[in-house]
């Protein structure tokens, strides 16, 4: 019945709405790049040109580029872009790769992530709580905000996960991408 008629109405609105809101995001999360390369830039310009390097480039480059790294992780699921074997798996049939990806998802990917993200919030709020600042410059910004990324980017990163996970339950029941 799924196969003639194609994916259940309510399956298709849950993925379509969970991969909006990745593509949404993303979109936003891009545009930290260009304070990157504005701090970037500036830092050349100080350094090179007025011989006045700046205390706060480093930080501001490190905390900006891990931010758009983190935060660009659940749209690389979206594009398929995270690592996979594909030695054997280009060659398996729908409901083969359904199978194998619904499988891993319950298995690997839904539990590890769950604890990766516990473990980074508990981090994550304790640095929040004693005001944690990097020691990595003399400017010494407060970190907090840069460890709070991690959460939020795992907690979009699992949201993605239910996405791929409900393309490849429809894959491995009917046979057909979804």
């Amino acid at each position: 019945m799924l196969a003639a008629d194609g994916p259940p109405p309510a399956l298709q609105r849950i993925v379509r709405t969970i991969d909006r809101f990745t593509l949404s995001s993303a979109a936003i999360f891009c545009w930290l790049i260009l304070p990157l390369v504005a701090a970037m830039v500036w830092e050349v310009f100080a350094r090179y040109f007025f011989h006045r390097p700046t205390i706060w480039a480093y930080d501001v480059s490190y905390m900006l580029y891990g931010t758009h790294f983190m935060l660009g992780a659940a749209y690389t699921l979206y594009r398929g872009g995270h690592i996979r074997t594909d030695i054997f798996y280009q060659n398996w049939s729908p409901r083969t790769k359904g199978v194998v990806d619904a499988t891993l998802y319950l298995l690997f990917f839904f539990p590890g992530i769950a604890l990766f993200f516990w473990m980074s919030l508990t981090e994550a709020l304790h640095s929040f709580d004693i005001r944690e600042v990097s020691d990595a410059s003399p400017w010494r910004p407060p970190i907090w905000p840069f460890k709070m990324v991690m959460p939020i980017s795992l907690a979009l990163l699992f949201l993605q996960g239910i996405s791929e996970f409900l393309k490849s339950a429809h894959a491995a029941f009917t046979g057909r991408p979804l």
